[in-house]
């Protein structure tokens, strides 16, 4: 069976559902919201985050409190077609269709987590899996312009951590100096696949080329490939890796070619079933994994790391605990690898 089947059959029972909204600042610049989803029955309750980045998507959810029947006893995968037959949206366009899938997740993301506590389970046991300790590496910006600091501050704390990083044009060969002369950046985001967001960067030949001679074992994550861009990842394709375009088996079939790794956003499949699916493709195809977190405020960040624990526990997941978006830092930061998760039902 694949992975899904083995947890399709779950039963749930749901009485009741409602929406919250949550808020933080970040080490961005930017205040964050997402949207708690609640289901509840025989006695559990279930979570699931909805990541969408326009805080005005979840006001309307919360806002409108719409009525959806789920009020049922389903299986997850009878759930799931029954979310996917709903307008989770209620009539209002998102203005990115990815946030669809973001909405899908958190609804889906729910339903097994309340599956699970209903049958006093928890995904390792349904999968045959072992939680396991979790590396991290810790993702941030460098400021406007950028500088060391803020790499320089987190260091100060915690001397062991590692970056995942966004290059961007005005980043000086000082600057670049400092952090390979650190030795802890693990990835490097280049944003060339992500339209969606106002951090999306266009190709860069001269970007891309300072980046691939002074990182050498880095990862090179969504790099814009053009005449002028491709021939410059020449002998580097093993170090490629995509993100924002996954978001299934066929998309991870439709990249340039067969890459070494792929950045895995949970609530960019939409539902459990593909993110699972894609996850077994990318074990038969040596496809190395790693997590990837989007500002996760609530279960979402837990989710990540229980994911990353059964499925890709030593990679470079980008999944630091939320302390660490906080723009200001202080007292002790938790260190990788992070604890399993509890073995407890429900996702951890």
């Amino acid at each position: 069976m694949t992975l899904y089947q083995q947890l399709a059959d779950l039963s749930l029972n749901i009485e009741e559902y409602d929406f919250r909204i949550e808020q933080s600042d970040t080490s961005s610049g930017f205040t964050r919201a997402t949207t708690v989803v609640t289901l509840r029955g025989d006695g559990e309750t279930g979570y699931g985050e909805d990541v969408a980045t326009d805080t005005d998507v979840h006001h309307a959810l919360v806002g409108n409190n719409p009525d959806f029947p789920l009020i049922d006893e389903f299986t997850h995968r009878e759930f799931s077609t029954v979310i996917d037959s709903i307008d989770l949206h209620h009539g209002h366009n998102p203005p990115h269709e990815i946030f669809r899938n973001y909405r899908r997740w958190a609804f889906e993301s729910a339903a097994l987590d309340l599956a699970l506590k209903q049958a006093d389970t928890n995904l390792a046991a349904v999968l045959d899996y072992e939680y396991n300790p979790i590396r991290f590496v810790v993702s941030t910006r460098l400021g406007e312009p950028s500088t060391f600091d803020r790499i320089e501050t987190l260091l100060q704390y915690n001397p062991d951590l590692e970056f995942k990083l966004d290059p961007t044009p005005d980043w000086s060969d000082r600057l670049i100096n400092q952090l390979t002369d650190s030795g802890r950046v693990q990835i490097l985001d280049l944003k060339g696949n992500a339209p969606r967001t106002s951090l999306a960067q266009p190709a860069n030949p001269d970007l891309y080329q300072r980046i691939i001679d002074a990182f050498p074992d880095s990862i090179l994550e969504d790099p814009v490939f053009t005449d002028e861009t491709r021939p410059l990842f020449d002998g580097h394709e093993d170090r490629v890796s995509w993100d924002a375009q996954i978001t299934g088996v066929e998309s991870v079939e439709s990249v340039p070619f067969q890459p070494e790794f792929l950045n895995i956003k949970p609530q960019r499949f939409g539902s459990v079933e593909s993110l699972l699916d894609t996850i077994e493709y990318c074990k038969q195809n040596s496809i190395r994994p790693y997590g990837g977190g989007q500002f996760e405020l609530d279960v979402g960040r837990k989710y990540l790391h229980e994911l990353a624990s059964l499925f890709y526990p030593e990679a470079p997941n980008d999944i630091a605990p939320r302390i660490y978006n906080k723009s200001e830092i202080t007292g002790d930061l938790p260190r990788s690898p992070l604890s399993p998760p509890a073995d407890s039902p429900g996702l951890s």
